[in-house]
């Protein structure tokens, strides 16, 4: 059952597994992998209607060659042991959220381009580290 607070909507992925069929590995994938948009509380994800009519609407058009991509950062536990989950807009912003974890082996970032919303790559936190350093 989906969970209102206030006019705001959150849907757990037994509630998306329900609704829409999709198994309950792949949407934990999708959400992992930033192709659908949702936060973990605790232990447990959950997604707003936006973000689900964000992943069924039509792919938005590629953007310009000559348009530099503007990218955000979303610094995350690689397992359900850790919950954490950062968005960061900048990569000294990511370092710092990065540097600020007792066990960088446990994190990755999700680097997404800002106007498509598409995950770009994943990255080991000491990876982007020594990249960006």
């Amino acid at each position: 059952m989906p969970r209102k607070i206030g006019s705001l909507t959150l849907y757990s992925v037994d509630d998306l597994h329900e609704m829409l069929g999709i198994s309950k590995m792949t949407l934990r994938t999708y959400l992992r992998e930033g192709r659908l948009r949702g936060r973990k509380l605790g232990v447990q994800w959950y997604v707003t209607e936006e973000a689900i009519r964000d992943y069924f609407e039509e792919e938005k058009p590629k953007q310009p060659a000559d348009e530099k991509p503007v990218y955000r950062y979303i610094v995350q536990g690689v397992n359900d042991l850790v919950s954490e989950t950062e968005e960061c807009t900048t990569v000294p912003e990511a370092l710092e959220c990065l540097q600020s974890q007792a066990i960088i082996s446990l994190f990755q970032v999700q680097i997404i381009n800002v106007s498509t919303n598409e995950v770009v790559e994943v990255v080991k936190a000491r990876d982007f580290m020594e990249r960006h350093n």
